[in-house]
């Protein structure tokens, strides 16, 4: 049984995340309402530069720093984070004169980073700064100053970077989604910068796991069925792709199609392909997403698709292809 203590400490709980919550909500509202022309320059600037941002930032704000480059980077924006500490002892020569240095700190007194920015600025490297304080030394020496606006930390001391850490995070986040509309990125962009996790495999196109050429299991309506049923076992896909004397697809016949016609009665021996087969098949095109193949699989309970290009078939994908490519 509970006793009121610590029901009254569990309630306690509770409403301090919620008032942490609550108060970096307001300061993103802050940061929101602060987004000026100066965010647009950023953008542009950005946008039309052949190099590199390079992102720098001590402390949480280096933690947040990496964040928004890694984003930056995954959404067409080529970007990596430099530890200021570093770039004073050496790293500075990984800056070439193309690339835009995005430098953050909450105070904009930073040391580490206004040590870097004198030599930065005298190379002609655009300085794009994020700060909390308008007046602060970083924003006086910045080309373009990205102002947060927020008015106090959710921390009750309103000393540990909190409702800033946050609204910095948001702020990388705006920047990184301007750049890719403005970029036009698309889906299969994202998909060649992420090969190796999920969302890259959800964003794979049917066109790099079908089977293409000699693989396919191609017959005609007049093939005898017992040819085709040989055809079917050699080539594995437990199906057989029909197409006319224009090598257009016609219909499929699958083993589910077999077993069928002969439960009817139907005999292998002295009967056509066209008896047996499924006439208007359902079919993907390569440049669809394996996903709306796989969709496709499951609404129409099938575990084989053709796949075709101007009527004509130009692949196939099986089920197993799917689930081996990790895509589920």
């Amino acid at each position: 049984m509970k006793t009121k203590s610590n029901t009254n400490l569990t309630e306690k709980i509770i409403n301090i995340g919620k008032k942490v919550i609550q108060e970096e909500k307001e300061a993103l509202e802050q940061t929101k309402e602060a987004i000026d022309e100066n965010f647009a320059k950023a953008v542009k600037i950005i946008l039309k530069t052949k190099g590199k941002v390079i992102v720098t930032g001590m402390g949480k704000s280096g933690l947040i720093g990496q964040k928004i480059a890694a984003t930056l980077s995954s959404t067409g924006t080529p970007a990596f984070f430099l530890h200021p500490a570093e770039a004073i002892h050496g790293d500075l020569g990984v800056i070439s004169k193309e690339d835009i240095i995005l430098a953050i700190s909450n105070s904009g007194e930073t040391p580490e980073l206004l040590n870097i920015i004198p030599t930065i600025k005298r190379w002609g490297n655009t300085v794009i700064a994020i700060t909390n304080n308008k007046n602060s030394s970083l924003a006086k020496q910045s080309d373009i100053h990205l102002f947060l606006n927020v008015k106090k930390e959710a921390c009750p001391l309103n000393l540990a970077p909190t409702s800033t850490s946050t609204s910095t995070l948001a702020l990388g986040d705006a920047l990184s989604v301007a750049l890719l509309e403005l970029r036009g990125f698309r889906e299969q962009d994202f998909a060649q910068l992420h090969p190796g996790g999920s969302l890259g495999k959800k964003l794979m196109k049917v066109e790099e796991i079908m089977h293409t050429g000699d693989e396919l299991p191609i017959v005609y309506p007049d093939t005898p069925l017992r040819e085709t049923v040989l055809i079917m076992s050699e080539k594995g896909f437990g199906a057989a792709l029909v197409v006319d004397k224009d090598k257009n697809l016609v219909g499929i016949i699958t083993d589910g199609d077999l077993r069928r016609f002969l439960e009817s009665g139907g005999s292998i021996d002295n009967c056509l392909t066209e008896k047996p087969m499924t006439k208007n098949p359902k079919y993907v095109t390569k440049d669809r997403l394996v996903v709306e193949a796989l969709e496709l699989m499951e609404r129409y309970n099938i575990t084989v698709l053709p796949v075709v290009e101007n009527g004509k078939p130009v692949g196939i994908i099986h089920l197993h292809d799917i689930l081996k490519a990790g895509v589920v």
